[in-house]
C-alpha cells in the first residue's frame, strides 16, 4: 500500500493541570487535579486534609462546656451553627429543655447567620465571576447582618451565644436590639431585591453561569449531596422542617432544577428572604420569660447525636460525656459530600469553568479539615 494512503493515526493525549494549593478563588488550602483533554475536563480529584487542626482531638477530655466553646473555632463563617450543635448534643443526653425564649434567640442567631454566609457566597462567587462591583455591592449589604451578630454576641466572627441549657445572659434582646434587628432586616431585603434583579437582568453574567458544571439529581443524591447544593437539582429536602425548634415559623423551601452554577446562586438569592421571614417573626412573637436553664445536672451519656440545617446543609455533631469530660467526638461537615459532588460536576466541562464549578457549593475546607485517622504506620 502506498505509504501516502495509509489511515491516519489519531492520539487523544491527556493533560493534567494542578490548581492549588493556594488559588487566588479561594484563601483556604485545597489541591485540585483536573484531567483534560482538548480544554475539556474528563476527571477531577479534590484533595482537602491539607490545614489538619485536630480539634476533634483536642476535644477529647474536655470538660463539656470548654469542648463546646472550642467548636465555634472550626469554622469563623459557621462558628454559631457548630456550637449551637455541640450544646444540643448535651441537651440531648442530659434531658434538658431549654426557655422557649432562649430558643427564639438561637433561632435569630441562626438565620442571621445563614444570611451573612449566603451574602458571602455571593460576594466571592461575584469575585469568582471577575465582577468586583457586584462582589463591594454585597459585601456593603453583609455589613448590616455582621453589626446585628457584633450586637447580640459581641463579636463579629465567634458569639458565644449557645451554652447547654439555654443562651448567655449578655445576648438577651432587649426592645432596642429588638428594633435594630427589623430595620436591619429592612434595609437587608431592599438591597438584595436590588441587587438580585440587576444581577439576572445583566445577559453576560447569566450566560456566564446558566448551563456551566450541572450536577443532575441522581448524582446529587449518589454522591451525598446537602443544603443549597442539593436543592439546586431539585430535591425538596431541609432539615429545618424536622428539627422542633422551627415548629412555631412558616417559611418556603427553596429549589432550583438544574443544579448548574447559576441555580445555585438563585439558591442563596431566594434562600436570603426567607430567613429574613423567619426572623421577623421570631422578633415579633419573642416570648417573655427566662432565656437560661442551669437547674440540670450532669451525668453520663452513652454517643449522642444532633443534626441541624446550617447554611451549607445537613451538620452532624456527636459525643458522649464521661464525668462531665467529652468523649468520641466526631464532626461532619455539609462540605466533605459537597466538594465530593463538586468533582462530578467539573466532568464535562471547559476548563476555565473549573473554579465556577467547585465554589458553586459554598466549599468551606476550613470545616472539612479537622482531623486525620492514621490507620498504619510503616517504619
Amino acid at each position: 500500500m502506498d505509504e501516502n494512503n495509509k489511515p491516519k493515526r489519531q492520539e487523544v493525549i491527556e493533560t493534567e493541570v494542578t490548581m492549588g494549593t493556594v488559588h487566588s478563588a479561594a484563601i483556604e488550602p485545597y489541591r485540585v487535579r483536573l484531567f483534560v483533554e482538548d480544554e475539556i475536563i474528563r476527571d477531577a480529584e479534590i484533595t482537602v486534609g491539607l490545614n489538619h487542626r485536630g480539634i476533634e482531638r483536642i476535644m477529647e477530655g474536655l470538660p463539656v462546656e470548654k469542648a463546646n466553646s472550642l467548636t465555634e473555632k472550626i469554622c469563623g463563617i459557621c462558628s454559631n451553627s457548630h456550637i449551637w450543635n455541640s450544646v444540643l448534643v448535651a441537651e440531648k443526653g442530659l434531658g434538658i429543655e431549654i426557655p422557649e425564649r432562649a430558643s427564639y434567640i438561637r433561632i435569630i442567631m441562626g438565620e442571621l447567620e445563614r444570611l451573612h454566609s449566603h451574602l458571602l457566597y455571593l460576594a466571592h462567587g461575584s469575585e469568582v465571576l471577575g465582577h468586583e462591583t457586584f462582589a463591594m455591592r454585597v459585601f456593603y449589604i453583609r455589613e448590616t447582618v455582621m453589626e446585628l451578630l457584633r450586637m447580640i454576641g459581641g463579636n463579629r466572627v465567634q458569639y458565644g451565644v449557645s451554652i447547654i441549657g439555654g443562651v448567655r445572659p449578655r445576648c438577651e434582646l432587649d426592645l432596642m436590639r429588638i428594633q435594630k434587628i427589623s430595620e436591619g432586616m429592612d434595609l437587608v431585603e431592599q438591597k438584595i431585591t436590588e441587587f438580585a434583579d440587576r444581577f439576572v437582568s445583566d445577559p453576560m453574567v447569566m450566560s456566564r453561569i446558566t448551563g456551566v458544571a450541572a450536577l443532575t439529581k441522581k448524582d446529587a443524591l449518589r454522591l451525598a449531596a446537602t443544603g443549597p447544593t442539593l436543592r439546586s437539582t431539585g430535591v425538596d429536602l431541609d432539615l429545618r422542617r424536622d428539627m422542633e425548634i422551627y415548629d412555631p415559623f412558616e417559611f418556603d423551601v427553596i429549589t432550583q432544577d438544574d443544579g448548574d452554577v447559576k441555580s445555585n446562586i438563585l439558591m442563596r438569592v431566594l434562600e436570603i428572604p426567607e430567613s429574613i421571614k423567619i426572623i421577623r417573626q421570631a422578633i415579633k412573637n419573642i416570648p417573655a420569660g427566662p432565656i437560661t436553664d442551669r437547674s440540670w445536672e450532669m451525668q453520663d451519656t452513652g454517643i449522642i447525636k444532633s443534626y441541624i440545617e446550617v447554611p451549607r446543609g445537613k451538620l452532624l455533631h456527636s459525643y458522649a460525656l464521661e464525668e462531665g469530660r467529652v468523649r468520641g467526638s466526631i464532626v461532619r461537615t455539609p462540605s466533605i459530600t459537597n466538594i465530593g459532588a463538586m468533582q462530578q460536576a467539573c466532568i464535562g466541562n471547559h476548563i476555565s469553568d473549573a473554579q465556577l464549578a467547585i465554589v458553586q457549593c459554598d466549599p468551606c475546607f476550613t470545616c472539612t479539615d479537622r482531623a486525620i485517622k492514621i490507620t498504619q504506620i510503616q517504619i
